[in-house]
């Protein structure tokens, strides 16, 4: 995601982002204050740990999450985890993702991805709850799995989350700066500018996970890294599963023209730096071969926006016209996209609402209600239908 700051600034300041809801063509859809009576600090992810427990756990930036339940007249949060003390927060560095283990009734973990400084780096850990309905977690129990230095303070990634194969998946940004200048993305011996995979439930030697046995690199003679999924990204600002079809959706942030929306495959490669959507961003050594080109894309500026903040594909029920199709938005213009994808090539891209408070990341409850978080004033929003 681009600096977070900027981006804010930039929603407000713009004259070409139209954010007057009023001119836009009502589709029937609308955000609503979902908790009004819940404010965050920063938020950057919201999800469900699907433990039967009817919590809400949001994530801010600084390195705490929150839980409450999910209720719309619950007027406190609690705090599950406080790791402000380890965290390099700013800009978009922080406190960055959450991924509660597929059994977590029975395990108690839960997986984090953020930023330390000291030297700069990406850490995933794994915490524990000594059961699973515990109000807070201890945050000495933190083993940490996977850490990897950050040449820039920007362009983290930072979204994991659990495949239905049981494995961790996890979002790495390409190491920042601007036009990925180490070129990381297509270096396979590094794991900036990827999707990762690991198998946390084992572990091996020193090392807390082992490499799935179908990790397209694994025992490569090459040094090639063989947690590395896919390649080819530049920021990947939120993916996610779609229960369904399996499909991994993620919203790859652009350079200086395209935002894109990817669906995610094994061993794929999605170009960047040799391309940025489906233009080359080194015309000079732009070999399309074997690359994997986005499903979606927007060009930036005018009233579309400038970082693309990817979504769910919608499985809500009580949004019938909706689901099927993946929601996703822009972080800086707050507009909200319903893409509709034959499974071969996507066939409509409909503007559906529009937020105009930092849309940093789309969430869902346990019963597949989509969510959406705004970063300036640390609300919840739920995507309904009907008017305001």
């Amino acid at each position: 995601m681009k600096n977070i700051i900027v981006a804010v600034i930039l929603t407000f300041l713009s004259n070409d982002v139209d954010l007057n809801l009023e001119k836009r063509k009502s589709t029937g859809y609308h955000l609503s204050q979902a908790f009004p009576a819940l404010r965050f600090e920063m938020p950057v992810e919201l999800i469900s740990s699907y433990d039967n427990s009817n919590r809400i756990f949001v994530v801010e930036q600084k390195g705490r999450i929150m839980s409450f339940q999910n209720q719309a007249d619950i007027t406190k949060a609690a705090v599950f985890l406080d790791i402000v003390k380890k965290v390099d927060s700013g800009g978009e560095k922080g406190l960055l993702g959450l991924a509660f283990h597929p059994d977590f009734e029975n395990t108690g973990y839960f997986y984090v991805n953020y930023t330390r400084s000291n030297p700069l780096e990406t850490v995933i850990s794994r915490f524990k709850v000594d059961r699973p309905n515990a109000a807070l977690a201890n945050a000495a129990t933190e083993e940490i799995l996977l850490r990897f230095s950050q040449p820039f303070s920007n362009h983290n990634g930072g979204k994991i989350a659990f495949g239905k194969d049981g494995y961790l998946y996890i979002s790495v940004g390409d190491g920042g700066s601007g036009g990925d200048p180490q070129n990381n993305g297509q270096d396979l011996k590094s794991l900036l500018g990827k999707i990762l995979r690991i198998d946390v439930n084992t572990s091996s030697g020193k090392k807390k996970y082992i490499i799935p046995a179908d990790n397209p690199f694994r025992g490569n003679d090459k040094g090639y890294r063989e947690e590395i999924f896919a390649y080819g990204m530049r920021n990947a600002w939120r993916f996610n599963f779609d229960e369904e079809t399996g499909w991994l959706w993620a919203g790859d942030v652009g350079q200086n023209a395209i935002e894109e929306i990817d669906i995610i495959e094994k061993g794929g490669n999605y170009g960047w730096r040799i391309m940025e959507g489906e233009n080359c961003f080194k015309p000079r050594d732009c070999r399309r071969e074997n690359l994997i080109l986005p499903i979606w894309s927007y060009r930036q500026g005018g009233s579309t926006g400038r970082s693309v903040t990817g979504g769910f594909v919608c499985r809500d029920r009580d949004l019938a016209d909706l689901y099927g199709k993946y929601i996703y938005g822009d972080f800086v213009s707050g507009n909200i996209w319903a893409l509709t994808f034959s499974g071969k090539k996507a066939v409509k891209n409909e503007l559906i609402t529009n937020l105009s408070d930092g849309l940093s990341s789309f969430g869902e409850d346990a019963g597949k209600n989509l969510y959406v978080l705004g970063y300036s004033t640390g609300k919840v929003y739920k995507l309904t239908v009907g008017k305001n």
